[in-house]
């Protein structure tokens, strides 16, 4: 009899290492959209194998290896094995990872960047795969969060760089006011005629200017923010139901759908791990 292979995920917080959002899943028919995170994404693949687009180009992440996305870069996921993959992920906000460094007082030039979007360092998969075992299974604060500084500063020391902050200013005056506008109307979204009226361009002028500055079109932007949003109203232990209709989704099944396409669980898997 043929094995019929099951999809699982398990999302939580870690409340020891300041509610790091950590995920451990099996995924085989699971696509990911086109997505992007305000925070890092760090993952050790434990089987099978993903394939992904980042950075302009396909990658293969194999069994042992690890993969590292940057705060808002764009990126896919899919399986690249007939059984799929099984991974452990950590998704830190910035300053998870950047007040680690603080406290060694180590010198940075920057945000951390990391080089490489796979990994193959057997000693730090093993740290991070060890680390996100221990709080999977509720080992202690202590033990956590040493274990937790220990595989960030072996992690930045080996593979990151430094990139600066955008300075205020650096941004077109029309891409800020355009972001404004979107983010006032994200259930009701300004037309691209609107948009560019807006900021006095002209449409396809402005559209150039956008993406340019974003490394989006301004309908993917709007779609990440809204998505970045539902987040925070389900974290606020609202209902899916009710973040659908104040976000403007035609009904929960496609906020639904577009919620697992870029996060690779359901708003209600999203809700209950954040109510915990």
């Amino acid at each position: 009899m043929k094995t019929v292979l099951r999809e699982q995920t398990r999302l939580w917080q870690a409340q020891a290492l300041g509610d790091i959002e950590m995920l451990h899943a099996r995924y085989v028919q699971q696509r990911f959209a086109p997505h992007v995170h305000e925070g890092y994404v760090i993952t050790i693949i434990e089987s099978g194998a993903q394939r992904f687009w980042h950075r302009g180009s396909e990658h293969l992440a194999p069994e042992g290896s690890m993969v590292l996305i940057n705060p808002d870069e764009l990126h896919t996921g899919a399986k690249a094995h007939a059984h799929g993959w099984r991974y452990r992920g950590y998704y830190p906000e910035q300053e998870r990872i950047t007040s680690v460094l603080d406290e060694l007082e180590l010198k940075r030039g920057g945000l951390p960047i990391f080089k490489a979007s796979v990994l193959h360092d057997p000693q730090l998969a093993r740290a991070f795969s060890g680390l996100h075992s221990l709080a999977e299974h509720g080992a202690s604060a202590l033990e956590q969060q040493t274990a937790w500084r220990e595989a960030v500063l072996l992690l930045v020391q080996r593979h990151a760089g430094a990139r600066e902050a955008r300075a205020p200013g650096q941004e077109p005056q029309s891409v800020a006011r355009a972001k404004e506008l979107m983010e006032s109307r994200l259930a009701y979204p300004p037309s691209l005629e609107e948009l560019a009226l807006a900021v006095g361009l002209s449409p396809f002028h402005f559209a150039r200017v956008f993406r340019q500055a974003t490394g989006l079109p301004p309908h993917a932007w709007l779609k990440q923010r809204r998505l970045s949003r539902a987040r925070e109203l389900l974290k606020a232990d609202c209902l899916p139901f009710n973040v659908a209709f104040a976000l403007g989704y035609s009904d929960q099944s496609h906020l639904n759908r577009q919620f697992k396409q870029a996060y690779g669980v359901t708003p209600g898997e999203y809700r209950r791990a954040c109510s915990v």
